[in-house]
């Protein structure tokens, strides 16, 4: 008797693993069916046309004409190309100078709206605004704030008996110029610094005030190494921005003058879809990845001596 009830008990375990099987089968099918337009959107709209570009960055290819496979000559002629090197050269500028300005600023602003002071939800509204306006827009305003005649800036600084400089007309002020755009619109990383500075407890600050520590003493030994791990989701993020500055290059300058706002996603665009030299571009597109990378991964690699995570 006990030889049957095993057997059975056997077979009752194969047909429940078998309708277990069944219903594991039937639910992986049904979830692939929902989630199958994401999933021909991901294959067709990023990996093919980065596997693409992968393929395209060795060949020449003119859109016109299929590609003709020439090997490693497209980033070759990148070496050679003095354009690539100014292009990159004006695209650091404006990492290494705008970021760091920009996370200060941001920083500052966040901490100074932080006070409880009257009309304090205007002040950061206001302080807001500019990040909800569009790109284009925003370009296109200051190609007017920025106007070497009739532009406000100058105008304010004529006031003080100052001449204002060609801004957007001249080599030396227009990467400057291009600056004060990204310093306009930080009022989105001040507003997950103000986020941030919430979390920071009170407690802290109360016994450091007690112990006889100062405001600036306390923003600096509580405050900022409370928030460093924002400060550095902050800089990541826009150091990648940075690094693929185009929008406001393209609309307000072109790359002008002198090559001086000449970007390196302005470059790329320019031999994408201007001269049609898209073997080259997506080259270019390459190295550009490669450097976003590589960037990156160093300020990860820094993260563990200045980024402070409460409970480590």
């Amino acid at each position: 008797m006990s030889d049957i009830a095993l057997v059975k008990d056997q077979q009752a375990t194969r047909r429940s693993a078998h309708r277990i099987g069944r219903l594991t089968r039937i639910n992986l099918r049904n979830g692939l069916l929902f989630i199958s337009p994401w999933i021909i959107g991901f294959l067709a709209f990023q990996v093919f046309p980065i596997t693409a570009s992968l393929y395209y960055s060795f060949t020449n290819y003119t859109v016109l004409k299929p590609p003709t496979f020439i090997g490693t000559l497209n980033y070759v002629d990148l070496v050679k190309d003095p354009l690539f090197r100014i292009s990159l050269g004006n695209t650091l500028y404006l990492t290494l100078v705008g970021v760091p300005f920009g996370t200060v600023i941001a920083i500052g602003l966040a901490l100074l709206l932080n006070v409880k002071v009257p009309g304090q939800a205007f002040f950061r509204t206001v302080f807001y605004l500019p990040t909800v306006v569009p790109v284009v827009a925003t370009a296109a305003l200051f190609l007017w704030i920025l106007n070497p005649q009739f532009g406000l800036i100058n105008q304010f600084l004529a006031l003080f008996g100052i001449v204002g400089p060609g801004w957007l007309a001249t080599p030396l002020w227009s990467k400057p110029a291009l600056i004060l755009l990204q310093l306009w619109g930080v009022g989105g990383s001040m507003v997950i610094y103000l986020a941030s500075l919430q979390d920071v407890p009170a407690e802290l600050h109360e016994a450091a005030q007690i112990d006889g520590a100062g405001t600036i003493r306390r923003t600096f030994s509580i405050t900022l190494p409370l928030i460093t791990p924002v400060i550095f989701f902050n800089v990541v993020i826009g150091l990648i921005g940075s690094l693929q500055y185009f929008t406001q290059a393209y609309i307000m300058t072109a790359g002008g003058p002198a090559n001086s706002t000449l970007v390196y996603a302005l470059y790329l665009y320019n031999n994408a879809f201007e001269y049609f030299h898209m073997g080259y571009a997506s080259a270019l597109a390459w190295v550009l990845f490669i450097i976003i990378l590589l960037s990156t991964l160093l300020v990860f690699r820094t993260a563990g001596r200045w980024v402070y995570y409460a409970g480590q």
